[in-house]
């Protein structure tokens, strides 16, 4: 990590084989951004990953991991308007926590600038929806660049900052997850390294920042001249491609990710289309487009989740009164859904085009892999845990998962989680299906994370309306899904060490009255807790805890002194129960091609968490150790 943070501060041009999430550091770093946030999730963490490397003194600019994704936005802003280029990156769904203040930024003098980095997820890699983030440009008339490589990637940054000083706008950069974690040989620019820092350059007048009545109108105009000068001006124009395959009848619009999967299907193409690559995708270079509609006969539109171009493009055309044209957008249900691979662009046009890919249509194969569902780690303390709770309810109690490792407990055979919606809501949600009850309990289950992230106003909502519910907050010490970084009750932020905020004394100054604390692993005591907890009256949380064993582990290798245990089966007592399969369901065990129940090593970390789940202790651990 320290080489490749090096590699990041050198000052000559070079070339490196890096991620799209690399490239931007770089970016950032050459184009003088001096202030970054984000909460961390995927596919832009390694983003954050790229900027641990550089050692804190030699960093030329302050990140933070912020509480959540309005904050890190609020903070990102504070900063462009007191003159200092920022930067805010996060997850697609990140942007619905943020929208609030994200949707007024375009109406302000941002005088610093700032770039708004999205990671959008076509294809549901790491989230619960597909949501396609274009719509928000629009919505908010704010300019957005796709870029569709780790190079493009680079340079688009670079031009976003750039556009963002110049006009002080905000400018969104969505990338999407390919874009994010593909590598590709980048070429960078030298960077002089003697960026100066500076004063604080706020002043109202550089405003009005106020959205108030009397301000807005003039605010809004502003934000809308400055998306027609992009347009007018030729920005947007200069980020088009024009691909030139001498075909006058058939043309392809498309940009992103699709851009490539399509060069990938017409190499195997004699006479392909003509593309026209479209970097800006808000607002449109619309005389590059009418252009391109005129030169053809037939125009596809290949683009990712919604049909936002389509629109905009059908609509140049019908302005322009172009006639004898034929534009083709989305054909079926299926082109709203997923990633424009190559294999199923060239399902696309196939449909359109039957001749010119009929070469290519890959023959029906019928898999022969059965689904590997996602699963908790060995070792988890959520397994131990919802193998406990389990034991406590009744089949008709209701339960509310929430956003985390946890959620992953609505598997079988834990079926824990019958709700899910975004970060934080579970508390608010368990105190609506508390209303009118019945004798169901109800449980709402949470992490620590998301408690700081989102949850705080429904936990104090609960009480403030008297709610009654029991919310379970599974507390491993870290944010774990998106790769371990810190939140508020770990001790130490992304730069240094801070003051713990232990989520119990948050809670007590809430003035929660039933608060119980267990370690996972206790499973008997947990399944007490629990039976107690729920037949109380009104709002009561348990801090179930244990360190995320992934994360330990990792530690305790790195230490190359610790002594590593599996456990194993003894045969002689064993009788089948077959509670640590499928009541407890460890991903280390498995039924042998005798019939026998066996342990995985390479998959057992030696917690021995399983051991109590066997009623007959046929769960030991060897005599031998070794040290890892």
């Amino acid at each position: 990590m320290k080489k490749l943070g090096n590699l990041l501060l050198s000052k000559k041009p070079f070339r490196e084989i890096v991620m799209g999430n690399t490239a931007l550091v770089r970016a950032m770093i050459e184009s003088g951004t001096e202030v970054i946030t984000s909460y961390p999730g995927s596919p832009t963490p390694e983003i954050a990953s790229s900027i641990s490397s550089i050692e804190i003194a030699k960093r030329p600019f302050y990140f933070e991991f912020s509480t959540n994704e309005k904050v890190a936005m609020e903070i990102a802003y504070g900063a462009a308007i007191n003159g200092q280029l920022s930067a805010v990156f996060f997850k697609s769904v990140g942007l619905n926590v943020a929208s609030d203040t994200f949707m007024q930024l375009s109406l302000m003098n941002i005088i610093g600038g700032m770039v708004v980095i999205l990671g959008d997820d076509p294809g549901l890699h790491s989230s619960q929806n597909e949501q396609d983030n274009r719509h928000y440009a629009k919505m908010s008339y704010t300019p957005l660049l796709e870029p569709s490589s780790p190079q493009e990637a680079y340079d688009y940054y670079l031009e976003a900052a750039a556009l963002a000083k110049k006009k002080h706008i905000p400018v969104l950069l969505r990338l999407t997850t390919h874009v994010c974690h593909t590598k590709q040989k980048v070429s960078f620019s030298s960077w002089d390294g003697d960026a100066e820092k500076k004063e604080s350059l706020f002043h109202s007048t550089n405003g009005p920042y106020i959205p108030i009545t009397s301000k807005v109108i003039p605010m809004k105009t502003r934000a809308l001249t400055n998306i027609s000068s992009i347009e007018n001006d030729g920005i947007a124009d200069s980020f088009a491609t024009l691909v030139n395959n001498s075909n006058k009848k058939q043309g392809i619009i498309t940009m992103g990710m699709p851009f490539l999967s399509l060069l990938d299907v017409l190499s195997n193409i004699d006479s392909p289309p003509d593309i026209l690559k479209l970097g800006m995708t808000y607002p449109l270079p619309k005389q590059k487009v009418i252009d391109f509609l005129k030169d053809h006969e037939e125009i596809k539109i290949l683009e990712e989740l919604d049909s936002e171009i389509e629109q905009m493009i059908k609509a140049f055309a019908f302005d322009d009164a172009l006639t004898g044209l034929k534009i083709m957008g989305k054909q079926n249900i299926e082109d709203w859904i997923g990633e424009y691979t190559p294999e199923k662009i060239t399902l696309m046009l196939s449909s359109i085009w039957p001749e010119m890919v009929k070469h290519l249509i890959p023959e029906t194969r019928k898999g022969t892999l059965k689904p590997r569902p996602p699963q908790l780690c060995p070792g988890c303390g959520h397994r131990s845990a919802f193998h406990a709770i389990k034991k406590a309810l009744k089949e008709e109690d209701i339960t509310v998962a929430d956003i985390g490792c946890h959620t992953l407990g609505h598997l079988p055979p834990y079926n824990m989680g019958e709700v899910l919606m975004c970060m934080g809501a579970s508390p608010a949600i368990a105190s609506g299906l508390s209303l009118n009850r019945g004798s169901r309990n109800i449980i709402a289950f949470m992490g620590d994370s998301t408690f700081y992230h989102a949850a705080m106003p429904s936990v104090v909502n609960a009480l403030f309306n008297n709610h009654d519910f029991t919310m379970i907050l599974m507390e491993n010490g870290t944010t774990a899904m998106t790769g371990h970084q810190d939140n508020p009750s770990s001790g130490k932020n992304f730069n240094e060490p801070a003051e713990k905020i232990p989520i119990r004394k948050v809670l007590e100054g809430f003035g929660v009255q039933h608060i119980f604390e267990i370690d996972t692993y206790k499973q008997k005591e947990l399944t007490s807790i629990v039976k107690e907890a729920v037949s109380l009256k009104g709002f009561s949380v348990i801090i179930a805890k244990h360190p995320c064993m992934l994360k330990l582990t990792r530690q305790n290798r790195k230490k190359k002194s610790h002594s590593l245990k599996h456990v194993e089966i003894n045969h002689n007592l064993c009788q089948m129960h077959k509670d640590c399969i499928e009541d407890f369901a460890c991903p280390s065990f498995s039924i042998s091609d005798n019939g026998q129940i066996q342990v995985n090593k390479d998959l057992c970390i030696g917690d021995g968490s399983c051991r109590q789940t066997c009623p007959i202790s046929a769960i030991n651990y060897p005599s031998e150790e070794k040290t890892i």
